[in-house]
């Protein structure tokens, strides 16, 4: 891909024009390790997935929808905090083009002025006898059509809205966001998430706010008071900080609409 200039050596790149779902995909098929860093991009998921089993609803040109590939050094131990490193690197991107007030909401979405933007979904590969990789699937509202039906709209926005004019081209917008995603990798890759934990908290969405962590069967009222070093968020409550690890939770705060 052109857009990508000297780094389109390190990527792999495929773009389809409808799948069930580019996680699914690379997950199923894994591509054989060649070097580089395989993406797939899709006009349409029919099946696109986000965290708990929700639907990703992507429209062709109205959004960009990719997952890629990334494969860890023999030995590295299991990642932790990779989808908060994934989503620094959406907002990083986003606040390049000239967004204001992004922020991260953990674990996995991109907020702008507290409206949902982008979503992240990381999975594990089984190593095998292969080294460990992660399939990181990133969904990017760009300008939602009129008659878009979405749940919880009122919490939602897209790129047109948040620069006030036209985003750039979905080529171009994918290249800037690989290489941020490159650049912070292979930090996360050299000195873990703690390499990049306080650029996530400068834009953690919830710092210091009443929030509450519902579970499958539970739910949790406290402070929240950020990310550990290895991305578990740390709730104050009344019996003392709690870690809560990467799972099936959300955050909303308290006394509010579910964000």
């Amino acid at each position: 891909m052109a857009e990508l200039g000297p780094l389109a050596a390190r990527f792999a790149i495929e773009w389809v024009d409808s799948c069930a779902s580019t996680n699914s995909s690379l997950m199923e098929h894994p591509p054989a390790d060649d070097g580089k860093v395989h993406v797939l991009v899709a006009e349409r998921q029919s099946a696109g997935r986000g965290r708990r089993g929700r639907q990703w609803q992507s429209w062709a040109e109205g959004s960009l929808t990719f997952s890629l590939l990334w494969r860890f050094a023999p030995g590295a131990p299991v990642p932790a905090g990779l989808s908060l490193v994934a989503g620094l690197a959406v907002a990083r991107t986003i606040e390049q083009l000239g967004v204001l007030g992004v922020q991260l909401k953990w674990p996995n979405d991109v907020l702008v002025n507290g409206e949902k933007l982008a979503g992240i979904l990381v999975e594990l590969l089984p190593a095998r006898d292969r080294s460990l990789s992660a399939v990181i699937g990133i969904g990017i509202n760009l300008q939602l059509p009129p008659d878009a039906h979405i749940e919880h709209h009122a919490g939602v926005t897209d790129l047109m809205r948040a620069l006030e004019h036209a985003p750039p081209s979905r080529p171009a917008l994918l290249a800037r966001l690989l290489a941020e995603l490159q650049a912070l990798l292979d930090t996360y890759a050299l000195a873990g998430f703690p390499a990049l934990r306080g650029a996530w908290e400068q834009r953690n969405a919830f710092a210091e706010l009443p929030v509450r962590i519902s579970g499958e069967r539970d739910a949790s009222d406290g402070i929240c008071l950020g990310v550990d070093e290895d991305g578990a968020l740390l709730l104050r409550t009344s019996d003392g900080v709690t870690r809560i690890l990467a799972g099936d939770v959300s955050l909303r705060p308290l006394g509010g609409e579910r964000t």
